[in-house]
């Protein structure tokens, strides 16, 4: 059994998570861009699709693609810091798991070795990745240095518009850069 499969056979957070274990991972080893996200969030859970809600389709929107072309596998690797809904807290979703990252994170990632760009969507995914993490804010404002190979976004959860509207270049240079890269990444395909 490959350990894309492990993953989705995990049961390591069984009675310590608000629902059973249903590990939501999307890749193929020939993927070429990574999403390393948060956690799946309540809907995710629910449906087995990975970013099957609000933030899904804005981050889509971010990247510039079509639905058909983000649940492809052999284009996007979606691994996620830890694989299933970790429960709802006061302003928002739990943290992830900190033993799914410990269990999986590195050897997932020896098996997405042809990754071209990783993108770090939220704090937990950018402390994990960069080595000196500070905040998301800025983050995202060192992409310039990052490109071509990893970019730093916010999370795309419709929670997190003030962040957006309170950062113009946001839109205005870092989007239409990670767009521009997707689509050369894209050209192989």
């Amino acid at each position: 059994m490959d350990i894309i499969e492990r993953v989705r056979q995990c049961t390591l957070c069984r009675g310590q998570l608000p629902f059973e274990p249903k590990p939501v991972i999307q890749g193929l080893p020939a993927a070429k861009i990574l999403i390393a996200g948060q956690a799946p969030s309540l809907s995710v859970q629910r449906t087995g699709k990975p970013f099957n809600d609000a933030s899904g389709k804005r981050l889509r929107e971010w990247l510039g693609v079509t639905e058909a072309q983000f649940y492809d596998p052999a284009i996007f690797a979606i691994v996620p810091m830890a694989f299933c809904y970790p429960g709802k807290g006061k302003s928002g979703d739990l943290p992830p798991p900190k033993i799914c990252a410990q269990t999986w994170r590195a050897p997932l990632l020896e098996v997405f070795n042809n990754i071209e760009l990783t993108i770090l969507i939220g704090q937990y995914a950018q402390s994990y990745h960069i080595a000196e993490f500070v905040s998301v804010s800025q983050a995202v404002t060192e992409w310039r240095t990052a490109l071509p190979g990893q970019i730093a976004l916010p999370h795309p959860s419709p929670r997190n518009q003030l962040w957006v509207r309170k950062r113009p270049w946001f839109e205005a240079e870092v989007l239409p850069a990670l767009r521009t890269r997707v689509r050369e990444v894209l050209l192989c395909f």
